[in-house]
């Protein structure tokens, strides 16, 4: 069992004179991480590392699952930190780490020493040498591969010497909360969660908007877009989801307005009411799953009429995505048996036969001149009598 994590940040190193603000929220976010695994730990920054250190017994397992979805980190260590007792002591205790790691010792393997406290009496080549030469004799199955081992043992010679020789990966991206917030529309499908996800993974946070269609659409889909967004706040954190009832404002639509502009037009209301809850959350932009030509509301032509009611900045991470990539991440972060669950949202029961895949904005905005009577009393009332949903992790 390592009492001790050496946790490694990519991106965060090439942050210049604002580096110890990421390298701050990353220690924070990891703390909050940790407070749901059984366990007490210490996560503490030295120049360049961040540890966490565990007081006492602890789930070992449950510690790492929950810092592999910290956004930030590169890498998780186990590491052995002793003190510096000399080079003897040193070889023994690096000889005592292999053995109790690696029950079958047939493989290559590389010393990779660092010496950051120059006043360490062997360089870093003279550590490799001398401790290789030392695992060798004990253990003469195993054998040197300075180009691809196997397995690369590594020794930091800092205020403790650092040995360890697996990396676990981490989520990479940067520490949530270091660029802003986001509002994402959340339907019950595969895309929406992933984008949320992928824009999380860049430091932003994010918050929720689904479009409830009651009786057209059952309480089933609204748990099921509520189990989605536990599923993202693993890794997002807790969730704001804004939970709009849609009905009135689609048969408004549905009585009123050309059938093949239905889903463009659904859409641009959509869009402006979430934009209504994000500027009311202090957002800097909206959040969408939209893939270009994988339906027929995401064509370019559709994207633009849709874009044409937003002032703020809307992003799409799965913009350029196949179907097959964004099915591989929801699988990752298991959210697509959830998604995939057969209860429909809002769009697919009101969606038109025949939707234009090229519509011209000119037309767009003369049909919605046909809901000028009561779309702003729709409006206001739909916004009026949103739910907020305060959505925690569903740890596992």
């Amino acid at each position: 069992m390592y009492s001790s994590f050496l946790i490694k940040y990519a991106e965060i190193a090439i942050k210049g004179k604002n580096r110890y603000l990421f390298e701050d929220a990353l220690v924070s976010n990891i703390k909050h991480k940790l407070k749901h695994v059984d366990g007490k730990f210490t996560v503490r920054k030295e120049t360049g590392r961040v540890y966490v250190d565990a007081n006492g017994e602890y789930d070992y397992d449950e510690a790492v699952d929950a810092l592999q979805k910290v956004f930030g980190i590169a890498g998780i260590c186990p590491v052995i930190l002793t003190e510096d007792e000399g080079f003897d002591k040193l070889c023994e205790t690096v000889i005592k780490h292999v053995d109790a790691t690696y029950k079958d010792k047939n493989f290559t393997f590389k010393v990779n020493a660092r010496r950051a406290r120059k006043n360490y009496p062997l360089n870093s080549m003279e550590i490799n040498a001398k401790v290789g030469e030392k695992l060798l004799e004990a253990f003469p199955e195993m054998k040197v591969d300075v180009h691809k081992p196997e397995v690369l043992i590594n020794i930091e010679v800092r205020k403790k010497i650092n040995i360890y020789s697996v990396e676990i990966p981490g989520a990479k991206g940067m520490p949530l909360g270091t660029a802003g917030r986001g509002m994402l529309l959340l339907s019950g499908g595969i895309d929406s969660p992933v984008a949320g996800y992928m824009v999380s993974k860049r430091g932003v946070e994010i918050d929720a908007t689904y479009f409830h269609a009651p009786p057209y659409t059952s309480e089933r889909a609204k748990q099921k877009v509520v189990d989605l967004a536990k599923k993202m706040a693993r890794y997002t954190g807790p969730i704001n989801l804004h939970v709009v009832n849609f009905t009135d404002i689609q048969l408004y639509i549905y009585e009123k307005c050309p059938h093949e502009q239905l889903t463009i037009i659904m859409r641009r209301y959509m869009m402006k009411i979430a934009e209504h809850f994000a500027r009311q959350n202090d957002c800097l932009g909206l959040i969408t799953g939209e893939s270009i030509g994988q339906v027929a509301s995401q064509t370019m032509q559709s994207l633009y009429a849709t874009n044409a009611v937003c002032t703020m900045p809307v992003y799409r991470p799965l913009i350029a995505f196949d179907k097959q990539d964004i099915i591989k991440v929801a699988e990752k972060i298991d959210t697509y048996e959830t998604s995939i669950l057969p209860y429909e949202d809002c769009c697919t029961i009101f969606v038109a036969k025949h939707p234009v895949t090229k519509p011209d904005l000119k037309f767009i905005e003369k049909s919605e001149i046909n809901l000028q009577e009561k779309i702003d009393d729709l409006l206001k009332t739909a916004v009026d009598t949103t739910e907020v949903i305060r959505v925690e992790a569903e740890e596992i």
